[in-house]
């Protein structure tokens, strides 16, 4: 079974760019950034999908030496982000219901040094 929601996708919902856009609202420039951002799915079920944003430590900087932790509440509301947006992306995607999908994201895991994940888990509504 081939994933409906491939890398080429997630790359259109969530550009490379919008690393560079955050980092610049957040800090005044995008060379303050410690990590690149990319949406990757983890898993893909018939009512519920698991993807995760990937935060990798950029050369030279300290991922570990970041808040990542208190990240998911901030990547909820931030604008740049816009994780609702790439919610409604993915639901039009899969012919889910936009109006019918709970979503939330989880809490900062640290895989390694140089990569944390924020997982995104969503579920199609009863729609």
């Amino acid at each position: 079974m081939s994933k409906v929601l491939d890398k080429a996708f997630l790359e259109s919902v969530f550009p490379a760019e919008r690393t560079e856009a955050f980092f610049d609202a957040l800090f005044g420039g995008a060379e303050e950034g410690a990590y690149d951002i990319v949406l990757v799915c983890r898993s893909e079920a018939a009512g519920a999908v698991e993807l995760a944003f990937e935060l990798h430590q950029r050369p030279g900087k300290c991922l570990a030496c970041n808040l990542t932790y208190g990240l998911p509440q901030v990547f909820q509301r931030h604008p740049v982000l816009d994780v609702a947006g790439v919610v409604r992306a993915v639901a039009e995607k899969l012919g889910w219901p936009a109006d019918g999908v709970r979503w939330r994201l989880g809490h900062t895991e640290e895989i390694s040094r140089s990569l944390h994940v924020i997982p995104l888990y969503l579920e199609r509504g009863g729609n």
